[in-house]
């Protein structure tokens, strides 16, 4: 399961009802916004628009969503044992409640009146009966908040993403830019409109074609109006009222938290331990915001953990896809009744804190060793500045093909590099470090013709592959730990890497990580290495340029 769906039931119909309502106001707000060129169009962006909306199935699935979205965040915020939460989350909590507030009136008015009522409900409708009006200008608020809430929402579920961070700008500019859009197409064909009703004839032709509502028609909207937000007020009431019952019903009932380099209190019984953090001023890092669909807020248990109710599928889920101990669970998913002694993992400058067990873990992965050649030559009598400029570029450009393989850059060494691929297992791993090597030398073909347009000398590298037995682990000073690898498999590695100058070859890759990818070697052309610091000899697969690797893997098949 993709990061981005973690969470339990309710959370993730919580996203996508979210998202089916965010699809809607979207392309609403856009068709309103057509109200600037002229009649025509912003008519055919309706009628375009409810070929959708306007027909069983889409009006059930808008409508579910509507109700459910809602009813779920009432829910859970009823459910919460406090009202302590970050600044980001009340403001999205205020907008999304006020949005019921606004909108029953614009639904009575539009969809209600349709389709009781036979009214009909255009743009052209609905801009001269908002026009100079407070509703009219409490409508425009509503279309603020909505897209605002909804762009909230959005970010807060996709910003671990790196092709959201990456786009997070331009993405911003066009959440600016459609509310303005929206708003000047309803007072471009607002204008327009209330010139044509101007003109009795015209005004009388008008009405008729939108069936106007009499005026014990709009009595009767307004009453329907009414009484839905009565009902939303009472349900409001009843959630209010549930809290309030589940906090005095725990207020005597207390537990005592111990945090490990923090303090010591006493909570409410009840609350999660995220909320116990919140409500006492103990710093929790939680980006999601306690939902349960991150695993930053996660703590290692260092006693009373045997008394914890057990991880939920959801939760067990997220924490295995990180590689967590044993001891460690989700602060926002437990509850404590009994007294618990606790580590926080991350702390609040994001840096990560260390558990008093060891976290070091052995793993058979495939490793990849790179550097540039000729780098100390190349930059003497350069200014640090271009020194620097040139590395930044050349990892921009070489770095996505690692990642993109689904490999992680462990540690940059000066004009170098070493990266893991931890998958699920040796095979997986093998080949993904092919493909990164393969994406590698494609992306240094790409960039070194860069180079010379710009007048520059290309740039050549080394890169040895191999597959064997690492220890993971977090190693350094307590608060200053990276999670990094060590052991003889890197060392081979690096002297693979090494000897790609000698051979004359951009990459070596070790018989051992060619038959874990599944290759027979009997049919490659290796070459057996003695290398420094390595017991045995190895044997290896020199590679003259890495982008010929499939054409050279492909013949051994054949």
């Amino acid at each position: 399961m993709s990061d981005l769906w973690r969470g339990d039931w309710a959370t993730r119909t919580r996203i996508i009802t979210g998202l089916i309502l965010f699809t809607f106001s979207f392309f609403h707000f856009l068709n309103l916004g057509l109200g600037l060129f002229s009649d025509e169009a912003i008519d055919w962006g309706q009628d375009t628009r409810q070929v959708i909306t306007r027909n069983v199935l889409g009006e059930t699935i808008i409508l579910a969503a509507l109700l459910t979205h809602a009813g779920l965040a009432i829910a859970k915020l009823a459910a919460r044992r406090t009202l302590r939460m970050p600044a980001w989350e009340a403001t999205q909590v205020v907008l999304g409640l006020s949005i019921p507030l606004l909108l029953i009136k614009h639904i009575v008015h539009t969809r209600v009146a349709h389709e009781v009522f036979g009214v009909n409900d255009e743009y052209g409708y609905i801009t001269v009966l908002l026009w100079d009006t407070v509703d009219g200008a409490w409508q425009s608020v509503l279309l603020l908040i909505v897209w605002t809430h909804g762009c909230m929402g959005l970010h807060f579920w996709l910003r671990a993403t790196a092709w959201w961070r990456r786009w997070f700008p331009v993405l911003v500019g066009f959440a600016m830019l459609l509310p303005g859009f929206a708003l000047s197409g309803f007072l471009t064909q607002g204008r327009r409109m209330l010139l044509l009703f101007q003109d009795d004839e015209t005004r009388w032709d008008l009405m008729e074609d939108y069936h106007w509502p009499d005026r014990d028609t709009f009595t009767t909207l307004i009453t329907i109006a009414d009484y839905l937000l009565y009902a939303f007020w009472v349900i409001l009431a009843l959630a209010t009222l549930f809290y309030a019952t589940r906090r005095i019903l725990n207020w005597r009932k207390s537990v005592r938290i111990r945090y490990t380099n923090g303090p010591e209190i006493s909570a409410t019984k009840g609350l999660t331990l995220l909320e116990i953090s919140r409500v006492h001023g103990v710093p929790h890092t939680a980006l999601c915001g306690g939902r349960g669909r991150c695993t930053t807020c996660r703590v290692i248990i260092e006693q009373g953990g045997d008394r914890l109710h057990p991880p939920s599928a959801a939760e067990a889920h997220s924490l295995a896809a990180v590689k967590a101990p044993a001891n460690a669970r989700l602060a926002c998913q437990i509850q404590p009744s009994h007294p618990l002694t606790v580590l926080r993992v991350f702390r609040p400058d994001g840096r990560r804190d260390r558990a008093h067990a060891s976290q070091g873990e052995e793993r058979r992965l495939a490793i990849l060793f790179l550097d540039m050649r000729g780098f100390t030559a190349r930059t003497t009598g350069q200014l640090p500045y271009d020194v620097v400029f040139l590395l930044n570029r050349f990892f921009d450009a070489i770095v996505p093909g690692i990642i993109g393989a689904n490999g992680t850059v462990d540690k940059y060494l000066g004009d170098g590099l070493l990266a893991v691929f931890e998958t699920e297992d040796e095979k997986s791993s093998a080949r993904a470090a092919l493909k990164a090597a393969e994406n590698i030398s494609t992306a240094l073909s790409e960039f070194n013709t860069k180079l010379v347009e710009e007048g520059g000398a290309p740039v050549a590298i080394g890169i040895g592959l191999h597959l064997g037995d690492l220890v993971l682990g977090e190693i350094g000073a307590a608060g200053n730990a990276p999670r990094t690898l060590i052991g003889d498999s890197v060392n081979t590695a690096s002297r693979l890497e090494s000897q790609t100058k000698e051979l004359g070859v951009e990459l070596l890759i070790s018989a051992s990580l060619l038959q874990a990818a599944g290759h027979a070697t009997d049919c490659l052309p290796l070459c057996v290495l003695q290398l420094r610091g390595v017991s045995e000899p190895l044997a290896a697969l020199p590679v003259k340029q890495a982008t010929a690797l499939p054409r050279i893997l492909a013949s051994e098949q054949s």
